[in-house]
C-alpha cells in the first residue's frame, strides 16, 4: 500500500485510504448497460488534530462527494475511513451513531440546511436530545452557550431561520455542528453563498473556534484566496483524484502539477501593477462516467505524452510533505 500523504506535526485524527465512490448510471435502452460515474476515484490523505486541510478543484471534481463520505452521509464504494484508528466506512447505522458526536458538517447553503418550521432553539436541542446529552434544562443551557459562542444572542433562541440574514443563518449552522463537541468538521463551501464582507466574519469565526476548541477542519472551497488564508495544507483535486497536496505556503509558492499551476493562475492579484501569467487550459473537463485512461489530466495537459495515458501515475513525495501525481514532473520542474 502506498504511503498516505500526511503532516509531520502529529498522529492522524482521520486517514482516508483508497476511497472510491462510484454511482451507477443507466445506459442504453431501458438501462440495459449500466455504467459507473466515478465521482471519487482513489483518494488518500490524512488530517491531524488541530489542522485545517483545504480541498480545492473545479466544480464537479468530487469535492463535496468526498466530504459527504468522510462524515458518512454517503457510503463509500471502496476504501477505508480511519477515525482514530476505527474504520467508520464499514460501520453499521447503529455502530455509526456514536461517531456522529466526533464528526460533523457545515453545509454550503445555510437556508436550505435549516428546517424552516423549527426555531433555532429546537434545532440546536435536537442533536443534544438524540444523543442523550442531558435533561431539558441542561440542553437549553448548552444551546445558549452555543449561541454566544458563534456570536448570536439568547433572544434568537425562539426565532425561525427566515428571520435571520445569510451570515446569521450560517452561524446557526456552525452552532449546530458544534453542539456535540466534535473533533473534526467538514466545511463544505461554508462561505460561498455569502457576501464578501460576511465571508470574512465567518472565516474569522471558524479560525477562532479552531484555536479555542482544538478543532480539525476539512475545508472544501473553490475560493483559493480563502483557502490560502485559512488552511495549513491544501489538496488539489481533479476528476475524482488528488493530483497535488502540500503545506499551503509550499503549494502556493512552488506549485508543481500542471493543473495546480493553471488553477492558481486564475486567482486575481489585488495589485494592478503585477502581471500574472494566466494559463488557459484547452478543452473541457472530461466526463467522470468515461474519464481518460491513465492520467485523468492528460487530455488537457500541455506536457502530456503518449505514456501519460498508458498508466495511472501515483502520488509521489517530491519534497518533504509535498506530494504530486504526475509522470512528467522531472521534465517540467
Amino acid at each position: 500500500m502506498p504511503s498516505i500523504p500526511s503532516s509531520d506535526a502529529g498522529p492522524a485524527l482521520m486517514e482516508v485510504r483508497g476511497l472510491r465512490r462510484h454511482f451507477s448510471v443507466d445506459g442504453g435502452w431501458f438501462g440495459q448497460n449500466p455504467r459507473a460515474l466515478k465521482a471519487v476515484d482513489g483518494v488518500d490523505f490524512s488530517i491531524i488534530k488541530g489542522e485545517s486541510l483545504g480541498l480545492v478543484g473545479e466544480s464537479g471534481c468530487g469535492k463535496s462527494t468526498l466530504g459527504r463520505n468522510v462524515v458518512r452521509l454517503d457510503t463509500p464504494t471502496e476504501g477505508a475511513l480511519l477515525f482514530e484508528g476505527t474504520d467508520i466506512a464499514t460501520l453499521s447505522a447503529s455502530e455509526l451513531r456514536r461517531f456522529r458526536r466526533e464528526i460533523q458538517i457545515i453545509f454550503q447553503n445555510p437556508m436550505s440546511s435549516l428546517n424552516p418550521r423549527m426555531t433555532v432553539g429546537n434545532m440546536l436541542i435536537e442533536p443534544l436530545r438524540l444523543h442523550s446529552y442531558g435533561d431539558r434544562a441542561s440542553c437549553q443551557r448548552r444551546v445558549h452557550e452555543l449561541l454566544e459562542l458563534v456570536g448570536l444572542k439568547s433572544e434568537h433562541y425562539n426565532r425561525y431561520p427566515h428571520e435571520f440574514s445569510g451570515g446569521q443563518r450560517q452561524r446557526i449552522g456552525i452552532a449546530r455542528a458544534l453542539a456535540l463537541n466534535p473533533k473534526l468538521i467538514v466545511c463544505d463551501e461554508p462561505v460561498s453563498a455569502l457576501d464578501v464582507s460576511i465571508q470574512s466574519q465567518i472565516i474569522n469565526l471558524l479560525m477562532d473556534l479552531q484555536d479555542e476548541l482544538g478543532l480539525s477542519y476539512l475545508f472544501i472551497s473553490h475560493d483559493l484566496s480563502v483557502v490560502e488564508h485559512m488552511c495549513d495544507r491544501v489538496a488539489v483535486m481533479y476528476l475524482g483524484r488528488i493530483v497535488e497536496i502540500a503545506p499551503t505556503h509550499e503549494l502556493y509558492s512552488r506549485r508543481l502539477h500542471p493543473y495546480t499551476r493553471a488553477l492558481l493562475s486564475a486567482v486575481l492579484v489585488p495589485d494592478p501593477a503585477v502581471q500574472a501569467d494566466e494559463i488557459i487550459l484547452e478543452g473541457g473537463v472530461p466526463s467522470p462516467i468515461d474519464p481518460p485512461k491513465g492520467c485523468h489530466f492528460s487530455t488537457r495537459c500541455p506536457f502530456a505524452k503518449d505514456d501519460c495515458s498508458a498508466s495511472t501515475p501515483e502520488l509521489v513525495e517530491q519534497h518533504p510533505g509535498h506530494w504530486v501525481r504526475c509522470m512528467r514532473i522531472d521534465e517540467i520542474t
